[in-house]
């Protein structure tokens, strides 16, 4: 991160929300995964700003009195929590759990010893074998952490046992789904942070503001909602994007005054110039500039 004045930051967490009903059943059928109604949200703001808006967004989008139950699947961290509905189904996201794992616990033994409790949701057996592990370990050397990396894989998993089960593996009974939509298990957010945030904005050496990464986001976010376009319309009225035009166009057809007065072809230059917009791919915002040219 960094401040106004290009001066480094500490880092800053970016919050990034996934919400959807489910999976196409017809498209399962054919081996591929498609969510129903999915909508995306991001933002760096602190926790009680995001929640706001998130509640928003999915009021926005359907009537909160009527949704049957909604279930949070997260990485564990302190602000994913569900503040609007207490009666939401916690799951610890498995990604983050098996990742743990292996950052924690560098002893191949162990760390298949632990997935494999856990695969076979042995919860409170795979909390005392990690527990048993870090003492095992232990050492005076100050430069050994393999203890106390240990403890803290122990803690993390500790701290977030009532989402360790699988929300389908509870018992728990859940309203069906409606026709078309089938359920599975949790854990697509961490795809879903890769291919809309997470390959455009980090990595290439690149550094960020608050402020710039919570605009991109919004775009990065607005545009996999496909809602970039409404936007742009929203915010300019095409207006800007039509005067900035009208200024190329005007800047070409001097450069490329003749020479010598004649009647000409008013038209000619119109249709000469290239124009890089409309000849290279045309992806999201691309067209979303177009359509704020009127073309």
């Amino acid at each position: 991160m960094q401040n106004e004045k290009h001066k480094k930051m500490k880092k800053q967490e970016m919050k990034v929300f996934t919400m959807y009903e489910g999976w196409d059943a017809e498209k399962e059928k054919q081996k591929r995964s498609t969510l129903v109604g999915k909508t995306m949200l991001a933002g760096m703001e602190n926790s009680t700003e995001f929640h706001a808006k998130r509640e928003a967004c999915i009021r926005k989008k359907y009537d909160a009195d009527e949704i049957g139950q909604r279930i949070l699947n997260g990485d564990g961290g302190s602000w994913i929590k569900e503040p609007y509905d207490p009666e939401t189904i916690f799951q610890l996201d498995r990604y983050h759990i098996y990742q743990e794992i292996l950052r924690k616990i560098r002893d191949k033994k162990a760390q298949n010893d632990i997935r494999s409790l856990f695969d076979e949701r042995k919860m409170d057996e795979m909390l005392e074998y990690i527990q048993t592990y870090a003492t095992s370990i232990e050492s005076p050397e100050v430069a050994d952490k393999s203890s106390k990396k240990a403890r803290e894989l122990y803690q993390y998993l500790s701290n977030n046992k009532e989402g360790l089960l699988p929300y389908n593996k509870r018992g728990i009974t859940i309203p069906e789904p409606e026709e078309g939509i089938v359920y599975k298990g949790m854990g697509i957010q961490e795809s879903q942070n890769c291919t809309v945030i997470t390959l455009r904005m980090k990595h290439r050496r690149m550094r960020w503001s608050a402020k710039g990464a919570n605009n991109l986001a919004k775009a990065l976010y607005r545009k996999e909602n496909k809602e970039l376009v409404e936007t742009i319309d929203r915010y300019t009225d095409g207006l800007i994007f039509t005067l900035q035009l009208q200024e190329i166009v005007e800047t070409l057809s001097a450069a490329k005054a003749p020479k010598k007065d004649g009647k000409g072809n008013p038209y000619a230059d119109r249709f000469n110039h290239h124009m890089p917009l409309f000849e290279a791919m045309q992806t999201a915002s691309r067209k979303a500039f177009k359509k704020a040219f009127g073309y």
